[in-house]
């Protein structure tokens, strides 16, 4: 697709389907005893996706097995994002919506049967085990260092190591694995909860909105069929960069749904609050905050709307990627931070979600890598491209 064509109509009449939902079936969920530190319950998912289905927008980017361009995701996923609940709720959520992109991608007909298909019907959540705990000097940023190892005995592969910060492990039915064999990484699809795969502990984080929290997982002599595995031996790697490219992207597009949520609720409070004889938002110092998240929030989904149409056109680098990533998620933050500001006291208190978001976004600023690492990456292009202008030039 040209990215200057922009979203289809029917990805237009999606995302408004899933909008109304999130704002009229979703949001009254948001202060449920279910939602917990670390992430809704199982049960408040299962409740939610009943009535997501019913009302026909269960996994609305891949409508009828088929997924949407990535303009029209956008759309969506940030319709979904008004509530931390919405994505959770309609099935687009993370770790979830990477891994269906994935398996959609590279998976065998078999394998998409087995793992894919009930995690597009909303009945199995998915964990993405890759990050490694840093104290052990395992893959975290750099994926290079991963410890985890998986060797062939027979027709299964033997897998040994831990995982840190794998999100929504506690719960999930399928997972990918990440290991590195004699031929480099390589991924393996399982069936959870599977002998030898054992949580740890569950962190206690600062987000609270993905299901299952983040935990530290151990493998322990973990034995994998040889056609569970993902693509072939040694294409590890590759297989993450078709997976977190567009993940980054589709964590900028549900984040910018919440930051505009709660700059909805900033801008009615300070124009319903009155203090020194007018409404708080005729005091310039508030005022030029909600002004400034305007801006912040039109480039951020400018920046988007352009990412998602390189990605489109099949051009995305990681250079794209990492822009998009770094501008959008530090955006999205200076939102939520000006929308507490704005409420004082009442935005530090769980009344409203807007703390959440905060919590949130702040968290956004380090998953599928931190702006330093991004900007590192870019840093290394703009010196790389110098060399070869510099050698063009004679």
């Amino acid at each position: 697709m040209n990215p200057a064509q922009g979203p289809s109509e029917r990805g237009r009449e999606i995302a408004a389907r899933v909008e109304a939902f999130v704002r009229e079936a979703v949001s009254p969920y948001e202060r449920d005893p279910r939602c917990g530190a670390h992430g809704p319950s199982d049960e408040l998912v299962d409740e939610l996706r009943a009535k997501a289905r019913a009302a026909g927008v269960l996994t609305p980017h891949i409508p009828d097995g088929g997924h949407l361009s990535h303009q029209d995701v956008a759309l969506v996923l940030r319709a979904a994002g008004l509530s931390p609940l919405g994505p959770v709720a309609v099935n687009v959520a993370a770790p979830d919506e990477g891994n269906m992109y994935l398996l959609g991608k590279v998976a065998s007909a078999e394998q998409k049967a087995r793992f894919l298909k009930p995690m597009l019907e909303g009945r199995a959540r998915s964990a993405f085990f890759m990050t490694e705990p840093s104290e052990e000097g395992g893959a975290g940023s750099d994926p290079s260092m991963m410890k985890t190892t998986a060797g062939l005995d027979g027709n299964h592969w033997v897998v040994n190591g831990r995982k840190a910060f794998i999100t929504g492990a506690e719960g999930a039915k399928v997972g990918i694995v990440m290991a590195k064999s004699d031929d480099g990484a390589s991924m393996f699809l399982v069936d959870l909860p599977m002998e030898g795969i054992r949580i740890e502990r569950v962190l206690d984080t600062i987000d609270s909105s993905m299901p299952g929290g983040h935990a530290i997982v151990t493998l322990d002599n973990v034995r994998i069929p040889a056609d569970q595995m993902l693509g072939q031996a040694g294409e590890g790697f590759k297989m993450a960069q078709i997976r977190l490219a567009p993940a980054r992207l589709t964590h900028c597009m549900r984040w910018w749904g919440a930051a505009r949520r709660a700059n909805e609720i900033a801008t009615a409070y300070a124009c319903k609050r009155h203090a020194f004889g007018k409404p708080l938002v005729d005091h310039e110092g508030v005022g030029f905050m909600l002004a400034d998240n305007l801006i912040d929030l039109k480039q951020a989904e400018l920046m988007i709307d352009w990412c998602a149409g390189v990605l489109d056109t099949g051009d995305l680098g990681v250079a794209e990627s990492s822009m998009t990533k770094v501008a959008v998620s530090e955006a999205l933050f200076r939102i939520a931070d000006r929308c507490v500001q704005v409420m004082g006291g009442t935005g530090v208190t769980g009344d409203t979600i807007v703390e959440q978001v905060f919590r949130e976004i702040r968290a956004f600023r380090i998953y599928d890598g931190p702006t330093e690492v991004h900007k590192w990456s870019l840093a290394k292009k703009v010196k790389r491209d110098w060399a070869v202008g510099q050698a063009a030039a004679g």
